[in-house]
């Protein structure tokens, strides 16, 4: 039993991070623009959230005061949603004013993102006394705190559904806000027109531009929070330059295709991949590291399976937007 309820933890937290980076990305990509970007993204808010919460609890140690638990949640999460949606308004100013590739744009920004987060992340390491010196724990602290541990119900039923940070459940709340803002909203609906075919909704009086400038910062900003709880609660308030966050940000955009672009189901999608990636917690005695391996890699080979499948059955609304990744010229409507 506690080898489950350890597996379903790990599953969880590993699962809302790359909730955070697909809920993300599914918004950018209803507008029509194909961010590859969100490894980078994901970057910038983690380190823009560490630096940010590192300099406020120094100051506080500093002037002899105690942090305020509010502030400690506020500025870390501020920092964290307004770097990463720099990203984002980075990549739409090169992709939809000045129409670049958005596939070399999306990977350029993982890239930036990485190199700047891993520079800064390097930076506070010696700030703080040392390679691997940096912590930010009275932030984590308040991040990992369990929101509902003061109900009286069974442990092992807290550690599996109640004993999480408030992220964990704010991941959830954003993918069925979204799906609500996509279906059952009109500027949702207008979003999805302009994904589909911009130049039926220009000609409609929807701003095309507005509409993908918007969602990709937005979408974006929400990326960054997956960025923020990997440092905050996935790592426990340090940082690590081990390119694990890179490799999760591909999963988020693995995620996007087996969710197909819907943001319900990237919610049980992601605990799905965690479980899948996690598996091999059930067998650990009789694993060997390249054994672990294979269990790694399972996420990626269902999302695989999914796309050959939605490709074969060719459905309509499990299509992406259909202008998905190609530049808009309003000269050509």
């Amino acid at each position: 039993m506690e080898v489950f309820i350890t597996l379903i933890q790990a599953a969880v937290s590993f699962g809302t991070v790359i909730m955070f980076g697909a809920v993300g990305e599914i918004l950018t990509e209803k507008s029509g623009n194909l961010n590859l970007g969100v490894p980078g993204t994901m970057y910038m808010g983690g380190i823009a959230s560490l630096a940010s919460s590192f300099f406020y609890e120094r100051a506080c140690q500093s002037a002899g005061v105690a942090p305020s638990p509010v502030l400690l949640v506020v500025i870390p999460m501020v920092c964290a949603f307004l770097a990463a949606a720099l990203g984002g308004l980075i990549y739409s100013f090169l992709t939809v004013t000045l129409r670049t590739n958005q596939n070399v744009t999306g990977l350029t920004l993982t890239i930036f993102g990485a190199g700047l987060a891993n520079f800064f992340g390097g930076s506070l390491n010696m700030l703080a006394g040392g390679v691997g010196q940096i912590s930010v724990a009275a932030t984590s602290e308040v991040y990992r705190a369990g929101v509902f541990s003061f109900m009286p119900l069974p442990e092992s039923v807290m550690k599996l559904l109640f004993n999480y940070g408030f992220l964990t459940y704010l991941a959830v709340a954003a993918g069925i806000a979204l799906h609500i803002f996509l279906n059952k909203t009109g500027k949702g609906l207008n979003l999805r027109a302009v994904g589909e075919n911009p130049a039926t909704a220009d000609a409609a009086g929807i701003s095309v531009t507005k509409n993908k400038y918007l969602a990709t910062c937005v979408g974006a900003g929400v990326t960054g929070l997956g960025g923020l709880y990997y440092v905050m609660d996935y790592v426990k308030g340090t940082w690590a330059n081990d390119g694990t966050i890179e490799n999760l940000g591909w999963l988020a955009v693995a995620l996007v295709i087996f969710a197909t672009w819907k943001p319900i189901r990237s919610i049980w999608g992601s605990y799905l991949f965690g479980v899948l990636f996690w598996a091999y917690l059930m067998f650990a005695s009789g694993l060997t590291r390249r054994s672990q391996e294979l269990f790694n890699m399972l996420p990626y080979v269902i999302t695989i399976i999914v796309l050959i499948i939605v490709s074969l059955r060719k459905k309509k609304e499990d299509q992406p937007p259909s202008s998905l990744g190609l530049a808009y010229f309003r000269e050509d409507r």
